[in-house]
């Protein structure tokens, strides 16, 4: 049976390194959490980064939108998810950031990745076939 759509999720601590003198959580550092809940996306139908360059194909991120609803604190759990939305034409894969105890939407939003050939640098205007068929593998459609 196929399905229509595809996630993944992961859970991260704020670090301390993470964080401004009032323990919040620096507005850039989302971006990374949303970049290890791609990665984390990608490995569920096997074509994570190296994946990608091995297929002959970059996917550079053209696009990132993120809307910010609660501060995330030093040591807060976090739950971050990933699901695509997008794949016949490119990467479109939104984002949730939730606070593990109690389930609340700290943050929201999405990336856009394209396609581009390795050796010509071309940009492709539709995702190459090696996405249709691992996502097929899947039973994404």
């Amino acid at each position: 049976m196929k399905t229509t759509r595809l996630s993944a999720c992961i859970e991260v601590e704020v670090p301390f390194h993470d964080v401004d003198a009032m323990n919040v959580a620096w507005h850039g550092h989302y971006v990374k959490y949303f970049e290890l809940a791609r990665c984390a996306i990608l490995r569920t139908f096997d074509y994570d980064y190296p994946q990608m360059q091995a297929s002959g194909y970059l996917w550079p991120i053209v696009e990132c939108h993120l809307k910010y609803v609660r501060p995330a604190l030093y040591g807060q759990r976090l739950r971050v998810e990933a699901e695509l939305l997008e794949f016949e034409n490119r990467l479109k894969i939104g984002y949730t950031i939730r606070d593990v105890a109690s389930g609340e939407r700290m943050t929201k939003g999405y990336t856009v990745q394209v396609a581009v050939d390795a050796q010509t640098r071309e940009l492709l205007f539709v995702s190459p076939a090696v996405v249709f068929e691992k996502l097929d593998k899947m039973g994404v459609q």
